[in-house]
């Protein structure tokens, strides 16, 4: 997933091997000699996340990092500060400043890599629970209440006594954790239930051979009780390829064997707060909020949602300079359906659709349904190629699979897709707004229907 970076380094040298290696994965770079350099740009267009290299002023950049995450602004970039560090409390110091992550140089190319990748996951996760709550509010839902911090569950997973007592060392003076261990053994598999809001793995044992590590977070990546749990990964320091792996499988922080009582916790405390939230955020959409905002026979968000939330989108859209594709799709002949086979297949049509639909698209688009047999997808990030592939994708998904009833008849649906952009783009497709982009899909959408149905259509400059 590029990003746009931002690195923040007073060596020449460093901003530029940092550059070349950020560009090669395909990010956007924008290289800063100093703080107020780096503030101004921050001003202008706030990046996606920020290198920032504590080593020349270590209590301005600290200062620095510290007033972004106090920002409401700037709060959701994610911050990886580099340095020395020879002292482990110089690694503390700069978490307790906000830093998402702390790297020693010289940085290692591949755990950089996939440190990136990680923390651009968590930020669109981040980012989108903050839109829904925007949205709560622009249709006048009470603000989530943030109520008492509930105590915390640490669940510590090895085949090692040892570690077992490290992690109760570690958490020993925390107080609201509540911490406990299981032990598992290398090729046996998971006990039924893992309850936790942060899973702490022991990487570091030598009887889990790296596959059965990469198994272990795979599933718990797969598993209904622990998808949203945070995972913290112990390691040793010399294994690289196995930390970046960790990572690109779903860990969300790691922390190298020998690492402070001090780093540990902080870790661990910024992982658990960020999965308490985010589960706070969630449940808003899970409880009371569900009813108004969503279809009732698909479980998609309604047009009530949607379009006050497609705003939130467009709106960020213009804030980052990125692209935004609308996508309207709607069922070819739904009408003859009805009347063929009875509104009742009709229903069990909508339902198979959005159920397709919703399997297929990312956690940051927006899927709705917004009248009878029409549907709105709204795609940040997206170019005009990455939308035709997409829209062109959805098309296929639903004609190249029969749909079937519930007597079991099979019968073949298409669906046309009409799609806008907004800018910015060398041959800008809309102007501006939401309305614009909703009104240009969808006479993108009567160009398809008039081109026979079952295709895509780009709204023409």
């Amino acid at each position: 997933m590029p990003g746009d970076i931002l690195i923040v380094d007073n060596v020449a040298t460093n901003r530029i091997v940092l550059k070349v290696k950020l560009l090669a994965a395909q990010h956007r770079v924008r290289p800063c000699e100093t703080l107020d350099m780096a503030r101004a740009e921050i001003d202008r267009t706030p990046p996606d996340l920020v290198v920032l290299d504590v080593t020349a002023d270590t209590a301005a950049a600290l200062e620095f990092c510290n007033t972004l995450k106090t920002d409401p602004d700037t709060a959701l970039i994610p911050v990886i500060a580099t340095g020395s560090f020879l002292d482990p409390d110089d690694r503390v110091r700069a978490l307790q400043a906000g830093a998402d992550d702390v790297l020693g140089r010289p940085l290692n190319d591949q755990i950089l890599q996939a440190r990136i990748r990680s923390l651009l996951r968590a930020r669109d996760t981040n980012r989108e629970l903050r839109l829904r709550e925007d949205t709560r509010r622009a249709l006048g839902f009470a603000e989530v209440q943030a109520g008492f911090e509930r105590c915390a569950t640490v669940l510590a997973l090895s085949s090692s006594t040892r570690f077992l007592r490290f992690a109760e060392q570690n958490f020993a003076d925390c107080g609201n954790v509540r911490l406990s261990g299981e032990r598992i053994a290398p090729g046996s598999g998971l006990p039924t239930r893992l309850p936790g809001d942060l899973l702490l793995i022991d990487g570091q044992d030598f009887t889990l051979r790296e596959t059965e590590l990469y198994r272990l977070l795979s599933e718990l990546r797969s598993r209904t009780d622990t998808r949203h749990a945070a995972i913290l990964v112990v390691l040793p320091a010399d294994m690289t390829n196995i930390q970046a792996m960790a990572l690109d499988l779903g860990a969300n922080d790691l922390v190298l064997a020998g690492a402070s009582t001090q780093e540990v916790v902080l870790r661990a405390r910024n992982l658990i707060a960020d999965k308490q939230r985010a589960d706070q955020l969630r449940d808003t959409v899970q409880t009371g909020l569900q009813a108004a905002v969503t279809d009732p026979l698909t479980g998609l968000f309604n047009r009530r949602y949607a379009l006050p939330h497609l705003e939130k989108m467009v709106d960020r859209s213009k804030e980052t300079d990125r692209q935004i594709a609308v996508m309207v799709l709607d069922i070819d002949h739904f009408k003859l359906i009805n009347d063929t086979y009875g509104h009742a297949a009709g229903d069990e049509i909508l339902q198979q659709v959005a159920d397709r639909l919703r399997a297929n698209v990312r956690a940051v688009d927006l899927l709705a349904r917004i009248g009878g047999e029409e549907f709105l997808v709204a795609m940040p990030d997206s170019d005009t190629d990455h939308a035709r592939k997409a829209a062109q994708r959805f098309c296929r998904l639903i004609s190249d699979t029969p749909f079937f009833l519930g007597h079991g008849e099979a019968i073949n649906v298409t669906m046309s897709i009409g799609v806008s952009l907004s800018g910015p783009d060398p041959n800008p497709v809309i102007p501006e707004g939401t309305d614009h982009l909703v009104r240009a899909a969808d006479l993108a959408l009567y160009a398809a229907k008039g081109s026979g149905r079952n295709t895509v259509s780009l709204s023409a400059a």
